[in-house]
């Protein structure tokens, strides 16, 4: 029977993507492992793999095509010994929007996308995509889930050797069938349920938006994934995270020159540190000084890390990217600063892997390169907390001795989730982070 080849979830976060390019074509044999297309996430391209084999029935996506939802039909593979034939010619696609230069019309209601996507007739359909018992979606190739589905199998209880962990066509068949008298495993997972937030106002619509604008000259522009996701996720954030925020001002002047001397033994190597690969460092030894504050919310529970997994936001053309430093408190300065120039430049290039911008507990958004003295960071669930980081300025200071002086202070404010991190903790995590930055030589120790 033909198995339809479903629109993959390429990162955690992936509800919908773009098929940017398909790498083979109609009548083409596969196997296990190869490039079938490329795929455009809200964050990167991504190179989506073949996880069975078969030949290329029928591509029903074209490539192009935008806003195509994670488990939409793209492709029909044909198995040994079947042809085009056993596709049935009546099967219409679901069609994702091409790309097209006339302008987006509204989408219509859920309900009827719902209804219209129920009469749409499919291609040999595989069951449809399991969840374990914690209601999460079990990752299963269509071919796997007959299969398991023929066998009655349980996907919950096997582990997957495909691509992240994907269970394929061999790991079903390698399976033993549970026993006749094996009672049933009724499904315990209950329907999640909807938090009770408040509706909020979506605000007027694209076409009242517009109207008001009757007259003027303007360019439309249509909102690409990564747009979107920054919208809906900092949108989210600022309903739903209860904010509070703590500011002060951090001499810089012993970082300035620890840096210089630094740099000096360094250029040999190659490696020039930026004042933001000290904020880094300082940022993960302090969660590590103040653990309790090296936290992420879980909805109905906290989890608190060992490592410092510390973010770092990068802005790249039309939204921003938070590469994750990896246990940045074991790593010395110039491997964070390495490390970071490597993530930099994917990011901008769009071509990070999601394991290298999931996670982390704390992330750093620095600004002081445009010339901001200080601003208020939008903290990206589920983190615990995120520093904004000004301009070093050179400012009238006064010593403990009562004498004035000039120095170079740079302002950082701490963004805070309340339901994480109480004031005195994140002054405690803030005032970590100051110490060390006065204090450069510490974070050698």
């Amino acid at each position: 029977m033909p198995t339809e080849i479903l629109m993959p979830a390429l990162s955690p976060t992936m509800e919908e993507g773009t098929l940017a390019k398909w790498l083979v074509k109609e009548g083409d044999t596969v196997n296990s492992g190869d490039i079938l297309a490329e795929i455009e996430t809200d964050k990167a391209t991504m190179e989506f793999e073949a996880v069975d084999e078969g030949t290329i029935g029928k591509i029903l996506i074209d490539e192009g095509s935008e806003g195509v939802k994670v488990n939409t039909p793209i492709a029909v593979l044909l198995e040994e010994g079947e042809s085009a034939d056993d596709i049935d010619s009546a099967t219409e696609a679901p069609k994702a929007s091409a790309k097209s230069d006339a302008p987006a019309t509204e989408a219509a209601p859920e309900g009827d996308a719902e209804k219209a996507a129920a009469a749409t007739p499919t291609v040999a359909s595989a069951p449809a995509a399991p969840k374990d018992g914690d209601g999460k979606r079990i990752f299963a190739t269509p071919l796997a889930r007959r299969i398991a589905a023929d066998k009655g199998l349980d996907l919950s209880q096997l582990k997957g050797s495909g691509p992240h962990g994907r269970i394929v066509k061999a790991d079903v068949e390698n399976a033993e069938a549970p026993k006749a008298d094996a009672p049933k495993a009724a499904s315990a997972a209950p329907e999640a349920k909807k938090a009770d937030a408040a509706v909020m106002p979506a605000g007027p619509s694209a076409d009242a938006v517009k109207k008001m604008y009757d007259g003027r000259e303007y360019e439309e522009v249509k909102l690409d994934g990564m747009r979107r996701t920054v919208a809906s996720r900092l949108t989210e954030a600022k309903q739903t995270i209860p904010h509070f925020y703590l500011r002060r001002d951090i001499k810089l002047d012993a970082l300035l020159k620890f840096r210089s001397q630094l740099n000096k033994q360094l250029e040999g190597r190659g490696v020039k540190l930026s004042v933001n690969d000290f904020i880094i460092k300082a940022s993960a030894l302090a969660l590590q000084s103040v653990p309790d504050a090296n936290a992420v919310w879980a909805q109905d529970r906290m989890l608190k890390l060992k490592p410092s997994d510390v973010a770092v936001a990068v802005a790249v053309d039309g939204g921003l990217f938070t590469p994750v430093l990896k246990d940045a408190e074991m790593k010395s300065l110039s491997a964070l600063s390495s490390e970071m120039k490597d993530l930099a430049k994917r990011a901008r290039d769009r071509k990070l892997a999601p394991h290298e911008y999931v996670g982390g507990s704390f992330a750093i958004s620095n600004l002081g390169m445009f010339g901001i003295d200080n601003f208020d960071a939008v903290i990206n669930p589920p983190h615990g907390a995120i520093l904004a980081v000004g301009a070093g300025v050179k400012k009238p200071v006064v010593s403990e001795d009562g004498e004035i002086g000039v120095a170079t202070v740079m302002s950082v404010t701490l963004s805070v989730d309340h339901r994480v991190i109480d004031g005195a903790l994140g002054a405690e995590l803030l005032k970590a982070i100051a110490e060390n930055l006065e204090n450069p030589m510490v974070m050698l120790a």
